[in-house]
């Protein structure tokens, strides 16, 4: 069978780009087909292509690669499309951490996906992802759109309002099955330490995890019928205690297994996105009237990521000078989750992976409609979430605000209405104060005006 055609709007993305590249030429199923690489920045485009090019020549495969700055020139024909795009992301995440501390003591540490800085991402991205989905309806409109641009909830939440005729999910890479599943094994003790499930182990373990994107928590672990989740928390315990300050070297990663034992103890689940988790919750922003011996939250590295993107262009251009061999390219480049999924869809490979998209009747205490991440079985014809059951009272309340923010934020970013957008603040979990809100919302108007459609200042 012929391989498909995927198309990746965004293909400069130093996290997806070179893994797509990889996967496409690795699989037996994809390397037949075409890879479209689109990209507004010619300069990156170019060296993504001239990397595919090389690997394509390299492994001898058949894959066509497609190129251009412009996406109406490749997206016809494509059975995949893949947003993983965003607009000097560094620079404006930098702008919403800071002035977020600065005029509402709110701390983020990848501010992204909740808070202001969520917020305002999606007034960033939202508009383009949906110019993307207009010419997708004209030009493909049988394609699967995979949207993977954070905060990939509410984008998924507005793709689903604003082209509903769209086949479409969103995803996030922390939840890459099987690895995912095989890490909690060896937690709880079923594999040991770096030893994977069988076949019969795995389906002996009854895994569930669900919520919002980077809200996502071990609703039930079970092994044989028995409940694994304490010995899970107990080892978690073990590693904490074993965090010193001297570890913790980036803000995402800071304390991340003293505050996944915390969050078990105050909710009865095990959250499994921590790194994001800890910004949803109100526990590390400094508040309290007693001090927390986690302290507050680190603030995103601005600079850091910066110099992490240069190490990166600056590996991709060995490859391509040949100063260092493509046969390294292969063997240190990992499969994507994005196209791992596209691997199973296409080739029918009948593998589960957790996906963001309606509940339906997974989780029954839940909405329908409630944009969750669970574990699915997909198809080229559907995605179809795994019963998890009733969301823990607790969580699910909070999970709910989550959703409710993410939705209203989504409106206001497509209508670019004030009155929405103050909503959405006012129902995001991080916010205290109505006056710090509005605050925070005309600074960031103000500094990242050229990022934002010229509707939200026409009054």
């Amino acid at each position: 069978m012929k391989g498909p055609k995927v198309t990746v709007l965004g293909a400069g993305s130093l996290f997806f780009g070179r893994q797509a590249i990889w996967q496409m030429a690795h699989s037996e199923h994809l390397n037949s087909g075409t890879l479209a690489l689109v990209d507004t920045n010619r300069a990156h485009l170019a060296i993504m292509v001239e990397l595919a090019r090389n690997v394509v020549k390299h492994t001898k495969v058949k894959l066509k690669i497609e190129s251009s700055t412009n996406r109406k020139d490749v997206l016809k024909g494509s059975d995949f499309v893949v947003l993983s795009f965003a607009d000097k992301s560094v620079r404006n995440r930098g702008i919403d951490c800071g002035v977020s501390e600065r005029l509402g003591g709110i701390r983020m540490c990848s501010g992204d996906t909740i808070g202001p800085g969520g917020i305002f991402r999606t007034l960033r991205e939202l508009p383009h992802i949906i110019e993307c989905c207009r010419d997708i309806e004209k030009l493909c409109p049988e394609a699967w759109v995979i949207n993977y641009i954070n905060p990939t909830a509410a984008n998924g939440i507005g793709i689903r309002l604003f082209a509903p005729k769209l086949k479409s999910f969103a995803l996030c890479d922390g939840l890459h099955m099987p690895h995912v599943k095989d890490h909690y094994a060896q937690r709880a003790g079923i594999v040991p330490a770096g030893k994977v499930l069988s076949v019969k182990q795995s389906e002996d373990f009854d895994f569930r995890i669900a919520g919002p994107n980077h809200f996502t928590w071990l609703v039930k672990a079970a092994y044989k019928g028995r409940d694994v989740t304490p010995k899970i928390a107990a080892e978690l315990r073990e590693n904490a205690a074993k965090e010193t300050d001297g570890l913790d070297t980036g803000a995402k990663a800071a304390f991340n297994q003293t505050i996944t034992y915390e969050l078990y103890k105050a909710f009865g689940c095990i959250p499994t996105c921590t790194g994001h988790t800890k910004e949803y919750v109100r526990f590390w922003q400094g508040r309290g009237v007693h001090e927390s011996p986690i302290g507050r939250l680190k603030l995103w590295e601005t600079d850091e990521r910066y110099e992490r993107h240069w190490e990166m262009w600056n590996q991709i251009a060995e490859f391509n000078l040949g100063t260092r061999p493509m046969s390294e390219f292969m063997e240190i480049t990992k499969p994507d989750h994005a196209t791992d999924i596209i691997e199973t869809m296409w080739a029918g490979l009948n593998k589960p992976f957790f996906i963001n998209t309606a509940n339906g009747d997974a989780v029954p205490n839940m909405p329908s409609d409630a944009f969750l991440e669970m574990l699915c079985d997909l198809s080229m014809d559907k995605v179809l979430p795994r019963n998890v059951g009733d969301a823990p009272v607790g969580l699910r309340g909070l999970w709910q605000q989550v959703l409710d923010s993410h939705e209203l934020t989504a409106r206001a970013a497509i209508e670019c209405d004030r009155e929405l957008l103050y909503r959405a603040f006012n129902t995001d979990p991080l916010t205290v104060s109505l006056e710090d809100n509005a605050a925070i919302i005309e600074e960031l108007l103000r500094l990242e005006k050229d990022f934002l459609p010229a509707k939200w200042f026409k009054r």
